[in-house]
């Protein structure tokens, strides 16, 4: 899989591409991520990519040019060109799923006061991390590209995030370790036992109770 990052901020993307598994992926040859900075593609002489909006208002708008220009240098027949604003779809596991079978991703980090409306007509996909407002997009594309690096195959087992939370739109289950008591609380006996039909009906079960508790909207889904 391919992976390009259109930002007005590349250096914010080093030290979280270049560690654990996104770091394993790229040095494995699984995932290639190249971060583009936005002012390159300016044809302002001061590399300028945004100006004030028409009609008034408050500040700044990306510009149409350097952003259709640098996607128009990146698309292929095999991209699929994604969009971070505030009012795009609400991102979920499933569309992280979605999304790891596509071999070239392109994604936009919007920032300022918002982009010109024309660059939605170059999308196919508008994102929403939630309902909340950050400085830009950067932040939310880390942790778009994470999901979905891990879900690439031979990123990590597969075994591994079929049984994470959000599959099946249950929670995951309560995981223990190391040492059998700490502080007066104890592992429950059921994952001393050895049965491993009851360990998988307990797991199941709390699974479930995690998720009415915490979660219920994941099962009216």
């Amino acid at each position: 899989m391919k992976i390009d990052i259109l930002t007005l901020f590349p250096e914010m993307f080093q030290s979280v591409f270049n560690e654990s598994i996104v770091k394993r992926a790229v040095d494995s040859n699984l995932v290639e991520i190249n971060i583009h900075n936005i002012r390159d593609y300016s044809l302002d002489p001061h590399h300028k990519v945004d100006d004030t909006p028409y009609g008034g208002g408050e500040g700044m708008v990306l510009m149409c040019q350097p952003i259709f220009d640098l996607v128009k240098t990146l698309r292929t027949k095999d991209s699929y060109v994604i969009l971070l604003t505030p009012d795009g779809v609400c991102y979920q596991q499933k569309i992280a799923y979605q999304l790891a079978t596509y071999k070239h991703l392109i994604i936009i980090c919007g920032h300022y006061e918002g982009f010109d409306e024309r660059i939605r007509t170059i999308c196919d996909l508008e994102l929403s991390i939630g309902d909340y407002i950050l400085t830009g997009g950067e932040l939310a594309s880390m942790v778009i590209v994470d999901s979905i690096v891990r879900l690439v195959p031979g990123v990590i087992k597969e075994e591994s995030h079929l049984k994470e939370s959000f599959n099946n739109n249950l929670l995951d289950y309560p995981q223990y370790t190391k040492p059998r008591v700490y502080e007066g609380l104890s592992v429950p006996e059921v994952l001393l036992s050895g049965d491993h039909k009851k360990i998988k009906e307990y797991r199941e079960q709390e699974s479930l109770k995690r998720t009415k508790e915490r979660r219920p909207d994941l099962l009216e889904e």
